[in-house]
C-alpha cells in the first residue's frame, strides 16, 4: 500500500530509492518546478533519464499528484544541507509547486499545498521548524520557492516559522552565522547567508546586514532551533 495523500493521483516515477540509513523523514521541502506547465513538469519528473523526482506535485489549479512513495528517497533536493544532514533527500518529503518562479502562488494550489502539509506533518511528525525551501538548503544553488511564496501565510497556520525579530542588535556578520547555524542553514559564505535568508524572511530587501536581520536571526536561533 503506497503511503501519502488520500486524494492524490498517483503517478509513479522510476527515480527514487530506499532512504539512506534507515532514517524517516523528518523534513518537508518545498520547491517551485520553473516549467511552463504542471504537465511538463510531471512528465520531466517521471523521466527515467533526468533521475529527478518528488514526492508531490501541485497544478496551479489545486491538482494534486503523488510519484514517490513517502517511505522512499525521492530525488529532489541535489547537493544540499540542513542542520546535521547532508542527505536532505533521505531526510525529507519534497513537494513542487508548478510556478515559473515570475509570479504569485494561486489560492486553489495553496489550499492544496496546505491540506497536504497537514496531513504529512500529522503522519510523520514533523514540526512547522523543518517545513523549508530549496532555497534554505542549498544556497547559491537554488531560489525556490523564492520571494512570491507566502511563507508568513503557513506561519500563520502553524505550518512554518516567521521570526518576530523584536529587540535592538548590532550588525555582526559572525554572530548572524552563528544563529543562523543553530537555526539549521548550512555553512556558506557571508554574502549567500544573508541572501538567503532575506530570500525566504526579507524578500526584496537589499543593502548591508542590519539590525533587521539581526533581530530575526537571534529569533530563528532560540525559538526553532534545527
Amino acid at each position: 500500500m503506497v503511503c501519502g495523500h488520500k486524494n492524490a493521483i498517483w503517478v509513479p516515477s522510476p527515480n527514487f530509492g530506499p532512504r539512506r540509513g534507515g532514517v524517516t523523514p523528518d523534513i518537508i521541502l518545498i520547491h517551485y518546478t520553473n516549467m511552463d506547465s504542471a504537465e511538463a513538469a510531471l512528465a520531466r519528473l517521471c523521466d527515467p533519464v533526468t533521475e529527478l523526482s518528488s514526492h508531490y506535485l501541485i497544478s496551479e489549479t489545486g491538482t494534486l499528484w503523488q510519484l514517490v512513495d513517502e517511505k522512499e528517497r525521492a530525488h529532489h533536493a541535489g547537493v544540499s544541507a540542513w542542520g546535521d544532514s547532508d542527505d536532505v533527500n533521505s531526510r525529507s518529503i519534497g513537494i513542487e509547486l508548478a510556478n515559473r518562479g515570475d509570479h504569485a502562488f494561486p489560492e486553489p494550489q495553496m489550499h492544496c499545498l496546505e491540506n497536504l502539509l497537514t496531513d504529512i506533518m500529522t503522519r510523520w511528525d514533523i514540526p512547522a521548524k523543518r517545513v523549508i525551501g530549496h532555497s534554505d538548503v542549498a544556497p547559491g544553488r537554488k531560489v525556490d520557492p523564492g520571494p512570491r511564496f507566502d511563507w508568513c501565510r503557513l506561519a500563520r497556520q502553524g505550518m512554518s516559522v516567521w521570526p518576530e525579530g523584536k529587540g535592538a542588535f548590532t550588525p555582526d556578520k559572525d554572530a548572524f552565522r552563528a544563529d543562523l547555524r543553530i537555526a539549521g542553514y548550512p555553512d556558506v559564505s557571508d554574502r549567500l547567508l544573508l541572501e538567503v535568508f532575506r530570500l525566504r524572511f526579507r524578500p526584496w530587501h537589499v543593502g548591508e546586514l542590519d539590525d533587521i536581520d539581526m533581530a530575526r536571526a537571534r529569533d530563528l536561533a532560540d525559538r526553532w532551533p534545527a
